[in-house]
């Protein structure tokens, strides 16, 4: 796998004319990589693109993959951040998820981790059945208190045909109710602010200067190159992604050939991504975006489709950059895709 995924990045390499701002090892579990693969694979990277002097090198990990001789080795890598998928500091709530980990270690590989890193994001999951509003305060503080710059946090889901999903089925575990995500959501934000965080897009909030590169750039509409099995790209006109499964993945790439399915991005796909990622962040929609790009046509459909949500002042514009009130983050998907173009005649 190590070696296809090498080889892609040789194949891939005339995608790519910018210079690299950021190496992000993520999806699955990224840390079960050797510290010797992880550098391979970036010395792949410097090898077939430019890379500006200081780029943002993110590992993806869970606790129970954190011990101390892997974090001390890890801080010896270009690695310069770690995402840590904590979750909950709860027993019950990691084991109703099916995590891997438990609470000590998520603690542990924190407190060990920031002695070793300064750039480290910190997962949590909020609307958690059972999860009180105390509880959930008590989260957030566990996590501050052991000083990390960066939370990601996103309101439990309930994929089917998974465990969860059959507890909640079958009624051994009550479904999560939005009222309480709101809740949770609303303490998050208040709380976060008051220490100094800033929320920059709805399931992200950062101190100054430590906010997540890699993602900053998809939510901007930045170009980004996905390696290896199911990665996604984009280069602005279009998306692709890989095939799923990993020895087809292998086979492929071994004949030379990229696994992969693309999409050409119509201009209305565009102008419907451009209002959903830019709802989401403290850089909102630019009108003048939206003219220039997409036509006057356009502008004056989201001016008229987003002026209800500026009367209830879940919207507002500001110098000609529509963004979300704090009454109307939690709300966002569903005021963007209100926004949505689904046919121009």
């Amino acid at each position: 796998m190590v070696l296809a995924l090498a080889k892609e990045i040789q194949l891939r390499k005339s995608e790519i004319t910018e210079k690299v701002e950021t190496i992000y090892f993520g999806g699955g579990t990224p840390s079960v990589l050797t510290n010797a693969e992880i550098e391979f694979l970036i010395g792949e990277v410097y090898a077939n693109f430019e890379v500006i002097e200081n780029p943002e090198i993110t590992l993806e990990a869970n606790p129970d993959d954190l011990s101390e001789e892997r974090i001390i080795a890890l801080s010896k890598t270009p690695i310069n951040r770690l995402s840590i998928g904590i979750q909950s500091f709860f027993e019950a709530d990691l084991k109703m998820m099916n995590r891997a980990h438990n609470s000590g270690e998520a603690k542990k590989s924190l407190e060990i981790a920031t002695r070793y890193f300064d750039n480290i994001s910190v997962d949590l999951i909020y609307g958690i059945p059972g999860l009180t509003n105390e509880m959930w305060k008590q989260n957030i503080e566990t996590a501050l208190n052991f000083g990390v710059p960066h939370i990601s946090s996103y309101a439990l889901t309930v994929e089917p045909k998974t465990a969860l999903y059959k507890l909640i089925q079958t009624g051994k575990i009550v479904e999560p109710k939005d009222e309480m995500a709101q809740e949770h959501f609303e303490i998050l934000v208040k709380t976060l602010i008051d220490k100094g965080f800033i929320h920059y897009e709805l399931s992200n909030f950062g101190k100054l200067n430590y906010f997540s590169q890699n993602n900053s750039s998809y939510w901007l509409g930045k170009k980004y190159l996905g390696i290896g099995p199911s990665a996604h790209s984009f280069d602005g006109k279009s998306r692709s992604w890989n095939i799923a499964n990993n020895s087809l993945y292998i086979k492929s790439i071994s004949e030379d050939k990229l696994p992969h399915e693309i999409e050409i991005l119509t201009v209305q796909d565009r102008y419907n991504e451009y209002v959903m990622t830019g709802l989401r962040t403290i850089w909102g929609v630019s009108l003048g975006r939206i003219e220039k790009e997409f036509g006057v046509e356009y502008l004056n459909y989201l001016i008229k489709q987003a002026d209800k949500f500026l009367v209830d002042e879940l919207l507002s514009v500001t110098d000609g950059i529509l963004t979300a009130t704090s009454k109307g983050k939690f709300l966002v998907d569903g005021i963007a895709s209100d926004l949505f173009l689904v046919n121009l005649d």
